[in-house]
C-alpha cells in the first residue's frame, strides 16, 4: 500500500464517521476508536500485508498499526481540534510503523471527523508526570518540530536528556524572560514534572480558581482522606502546577480553608472538605464533562465516559473517605 492509498482511505474513513457522528454522536473514545479500527478494516480488507489487532496494548502507540502505517486516534466531546496526546518517551512505540497519522472525532459543535499526518499536527509540549505533547488539527501555529528546528523522526529517536535539550530551547525562547529553573538539566535525572510557566494561585481570578479546585478535586478523590493522611494533597498541587502552571503554596486551604468551605462564616461547623466539595458540585459536574479522557487514565488509571466520571468519583471518594460518606452527602440531586 502506498501513501497515497493509505491516505485516501484515511479520507474515506474519516467521510464515513463524520456522516454517521452527525446522525448520532459517538458517547466515548472507546467507542470511537473501535468504530475507527471497524471502518480502517474493512476499507483495506484487500490489503495482505497487515492485519488490524482489535485487541492491542492498552499503552500502544499508535493506537492502530496497519504494517508501516499507524493511526494515533484522538477524541473530544467539546467543540476543539486540540488534545493532549502521548508521551514524548514513546516507550510504547510500535517499531514496525514509519508512518503516523491521528484520526481525531471533534463531537462538539458540529460533529466532525478529520485526520492530519501525526507530526504535522504537533503544535506544544507540556510537562505532566512526564513531558506530553499536544496536537491541534488546523492549526495556523508551525508545528512543534518546525518550532524547536528538528524533524520528528530525528527527535523521536533521541534518548531522554536529548528530548529534553530541545523541549528547554523551546520552552526558554516562549518565556526568554520567564523563571524555567525547573526545567534546567540535571545529570542523570529524565524527572520534569513542572510546566514551562507558573503563576501563583493566590493571583487568579475568584472565577478561576474555583474552576481549577473543581478539576483538581475530580482528578484527585484522595482529598477526601482524613486530615492525619500523609501528603494527601499531593496530586492536586502536581496536576495544578503540571497542567495548568499554578502553584498552590497551601494545597490544604484549597479545601479545608473557610473562606472556601465556609464562606458565609456561619457556626454550623461540620467537615470543611464536605462542606467545600458540596459548594463546587455544578463545577465538578462540568469538569467531568469538559476534561480529556486521557487525565482520568494517568490519574484514576482508567478510561470513563463523562456521564459516567461524577459516580465513578463518588465510588472512589467513598472508598477513601475517613467519618463520612460523600455518596450519602454530594450530589444527590442527580443532575
Amino acid at each position: 500500500m502506498t501513501t497515497a492509498d493509505f491516505e485516501k482511505s484515511l479520507t474515506e474513513c474519516c467521510s464515513r464517521l463524520t456522516k454517521e457522528a452527525q446522525t448520532s454522536i459517538f458517547k466515548s473514545s472507546s467507542e470511537f476508536e473501535n468504530r475507527v479500527r471497524e471502518v480502517l478494516d474493512d476499507l483495506t480488507k484487500e490489503e495482505g500485508s497487515f492485519q488490524i489487532d482489535f485487541n492491542p496494548h492498552p499503552q500502544a502507540f499508535p493506537d492502530i498499526a496497519m504494517g508501516q502505517f499507524g493511526v494515533e486516534v484522538k477524541f473530544t466531546l467539546n467543540d476543539t481540534w486540540r488534545s493532549i496526546a502521548n508521551s514524548v518517551l514513546e516507550t510504547q512505540r510500535i517499531e514496525a510503523v514509519k508512518q503516523i497519522y491521528v484520526v481525531f472525532g471533534k463531537m462538539g459543535g458540529k460533529p466532525e471527523v478529520q485526520w492530519a499526518k501525526y507530526e504535522d499536527c504537533v503544535v506544544h509540549v507540556r510537562t505532566s508526570h512526564v513531558p506530553r505533547f499536544e496536537i491541534e488539527l488546523f492549526s495556523e501555529r508551525e508545528s512543534l518540530f518546525e518550532q524547536m528546528n528538528v524533524q520528528y523522526d530525528t527527535f523521536r529517536n533521541l534518548d531522554m536528556q536529548g528530548k529534553m535539550k530541545y523541549i528547554r530551547a523551546y520552552a526558554k525562547k516562549l518565556h526568554p524572560d520567564g523563571r524555567l529553573w525547573w526545567i534546567e538539566e540535571k545529570e542523570d535525572s529524565d524527572e520534569h514534572t513542572a510546566p514551562i510557566q507558573v503563576r501563583l494561585y493566590t493571583h487568579l481570578t475568584t472565577e478561576e480558581k474555583t474552576q481549577l479546585r473543581a478539576e483538581a478535586a475530580l482528578l484527585c478523590p484522595g482529598i477526601v482522606k482524613s486530615d492525619r493522611s500523609r501528603n494527601k494533597y499531593d496530586d492536586v498541587v502536581l496536576y495544578l502546577l503540571t497542567y495548568h502552571g499554578v502553584l498552590c503554596h497551601q494545597a490544604r486551604d484549597l479545601f479545608s480553608a473557610g473562606s472556601v468551605a465556609n464562606p458565609k462564616n456561619d457556626d454550623e461547623g461540620g467537615i470543611y472538605i464536605e462542606r467545600a466539595l458540596k459548594l463546587i458540585e455544578d463545577e465538578m459536574r462540568k469538569a467531568a464533562r469538559r476534561m480529556d479522557d486521557a487525565l482520568f487514565v494517568e490519574y484514576w488509571g482508567e478510561s470513563v465516559p463523562p456521564e459516567k466520571r461524577i459516580e465513578r468519583w463518588l465510588q472512589k471518594a467513598d472508598e477513601l473517605a475517613a467519618g463520612w460518606t460523600p455518596s450519602k452527602s454530594l450530589f444527590l440531586d442527580g443532575k
